[in-house]
């Protein structure tokens, strides 16, 4: 299993959305210059995931995107799931062996039992920012 730059990016969009969550909405040229990602990518990925509901989209002068729910409330797993569809490390066809479903259930748990909010505390701490969230 490899990750896309587009599952990399849909992480690190909604980290940034999640780290600057002060209730106001937030601008995709914004996101863009913080994550050094193409506004025209980016907004094919923010497209993606507004489809999931996993962001608020407001359009106008005021507008831009929010996260839905609350941070901890999405896993890692969830978020690459949708933009990368399934995480198997090999096909089905391929899974006879114990190893490759041990290993999926190893890479889903770890995917799944990491929230957004994990990801949050951890680049907040290694920043030394005191967001709130």
């Amino acid at each position: 299993m490899k990750i896309s730059t587009k599952g990399t990016y849909a992480i690190q969009v909604m980290l940034d959305l999640a780290i600057h969550n002060t209730g106001e909405n937030i601008n995709v040229k914004k996101i863009a210059e913080r994550q050094e990602i193409s506004e025209k990518y980016l907004e094919q990925i923010i497209s993606m995931l507004n489809k999931a509901g996993y962001v608020r989209s407001i359009r106008g002068a005021q507008g831009g995107y929010r996260l839905a729910r609350d941070p901890s409330e999405y896993t890692v797993g969830d978020i690459l799931r949708t933009t990368e569809g399934s995480l198997e490390p090999v096909s089905e066809s391929e899974s006879c062996l114990s190893v490759w479903r041990k290993l999926n259930e190893a890479i889903n748990g770890v995917l799944d039992s990491t929230t957004l909010q994990d990801l949050a505390d951890e680049e907040n701490a290694r920043l030394g920012g005191d967001y709130i969230i």
